[in-house]
């Protein structure tokens, strides 16, 4: 039997080959396979669509882009690579000698065997992508240059996957879907919420789960705008302050499958329950991570904390953007993820969502003084535990610090106890009805 690290990687070794950009052909075939682990809610919306302060573009879809020589042998093709193609590129038909043609090649003189990924969605432009190797090695002369491309209108295409809970109120975790053959930016963090809905599915969560598979920055533009209620009860334009949506809490997941350790980006209010559960689960687990500050430059948490939605939404990941040098380049492949490093980042999203998901409050039905636990038969059913004192120090701290106003996160902190201590500390008193949530 393959393990869930496995067929991980497998989902990415299948979306690995797609060419993707913000809008087209390449998106929907993701989302299509996808839809195959995880039923899909599939949107389209049209070009020139309004999205807050964006308008949706044109959709552009390539079939052939290459650069000839002579001889007619494709020096560069994005037939073996999509990252061969300058993404968003125009159509371009033409021939021209190669001091013409260098001002609109992109190599990586530093890594001279790697192929940069570069796009230019709202400049009309065009250009290859390759190695420095190969720029070295084309002699002077004419050359042969196509991009068979389309910019028309269309559509900008994202989906959503929902899990239902137990109380209507939101968590949502985003990926992006915009990148073509980057293997950990972007396809580990869409494998890793793809496996964690399907693992929250058969636990019937707390929480309502909803899972967003869109396109980098213009697409979480384009859903927020669709869905201000959600995630804002109130005009932007009015004054007074505005009432909380559904969306309680939030997770961005990308760069989920390198060889780093794992490492979380707070929201921008810094003080978020998602960031003290992050926070609170990675410190328990004993993992070498990092816990960053928030800054309004990244993925998509920088669009659900704008400070006009103000999210509750931080990011994990495992080495953060930008941080590896295999970053944005054909060196980000599906030789670079691992499934074990995919597996890690899903256990600690899944043990992150059941502390999310069990962090009640509860109040004291008996405060005057400390219930005897004993006629109830509390200590009684610890007898023989190795955690026994542990277990017996929760249920009085949980019995001390239920007043209406604190979780059972803010109990695991404040004792120094692990959260599942307390959590069926607190199961066991609310069964014996000394304490209601």
């Amino acid at each position: 039997m393959t393990t869930a690290g496995e067929q991980m990687h497998a989902l990415v070794e299948r979306l690995y080959p797609l060419c993707r950009s913000i809008t087209g052909d390449g998106v929907r075939a993701t989302l299509e396979i996808v839809g195959e682990y995880v039923p899909l809610q599939v949107h389209e919306v049209p070009t020139g669509t309004q999205v807050l302060d964006w308008t949706v573009p044109q959709e552009w879809n390539v079939r052939a882009a290459y650069i000839a020589d002579r001889d007619g042998r494709r020096v560069v093709d994005f037939a073996a690579s999509s990252l061969h193609v300058l993404g968003y590129s125009v159509p371009v038909s033409a021939t021209m000698p190669l001091a013409e043609l260098r001002a609109h090649l992109h190599t990586l003189p530093d890594h001279p065997s790697w192929v940069p990924y570069r796009t230019s969605y709202y400049k009309p432009d065009w250009g290859f992508c390759l190695s420095q190797e190969t720029l070295d090695a084309l002699p002077e002369g004419e050359y042969e240059v196509c991009v068979d491309s389309t910019l028309a209108d269309g559509h900008l295409t994202y989906a959503e996957h929902v899990v239902p809970g137990k109380v209507p109120e939101e968590v949502i975790v985003s990926c992006h879907v915009c990148h073509p053959s980057l293997a950990n930016d972007n396809l580990s963090g869409i494998a890793v919420a793809v496996f964690l809905a399907r693992a929250l599915a058969e636990l019937t969560p707390y929480y309502t789960y909803r899972f967003i598979f869109a396109p980098g920055t213009i697409g979480a533009i384009t859903w927020l705008a669709r869905n201000r209620e959600r995630v804002n009860g109130a005009s932007p334009a009015r004054a007074e302050p505005r009432a909380r949506g559904s969306v309680q809490h939030g997770l961005v997941l990308a760069c989920a499958g390198d060889p780093g350790q794992l490492t979380y980006k707070q929201s921008r209010r810094g003080d978020a329950e998602i960031d003290r559960v992050m926070r609170h689960v990675l410190a328990a687990s004993e993992r070498p991570h990092n816990i960053k500050e928030f800054s309004p430059y990244g993925y998509d948490e920088r669009q659900y904390c704008s400070p006009g939605f103000d999210l509750g939404v931080g990011s994990l990941s495992r080495t953060p953007y930008a941080g590896y040098p295999e970053y944005h380049t054909s060196a980000d492949d599906l030789d670079f993820v691992s499934p074990e490093a995919m597996a890690d980042t899903l256990a600690v999203c899944r043990e992150a969502c059941s502390v999310l998901d069990r962090n009640r409050r509860y109040v004291n039905l008996s405060p005057y003084g400390e219930p005897q636990l004993g006629r109830r038969g509390l200590y009684d059913s610890l007898g023989g535990r190795s955690d026994a004192q542990q277990a017996q120090m929760a249920m009085l701290w949980v019995l001390s610090l239920s007043d209406g106003e604190h979780g059972l996160l803010d109990i695991a902190e404040r004792s120094g106890l692990p959260f599942d201590t307390v959590a069926v500390a607190a199961g066991a008193l609310h069964g014996a009805g000394l304490i209601k949530a």
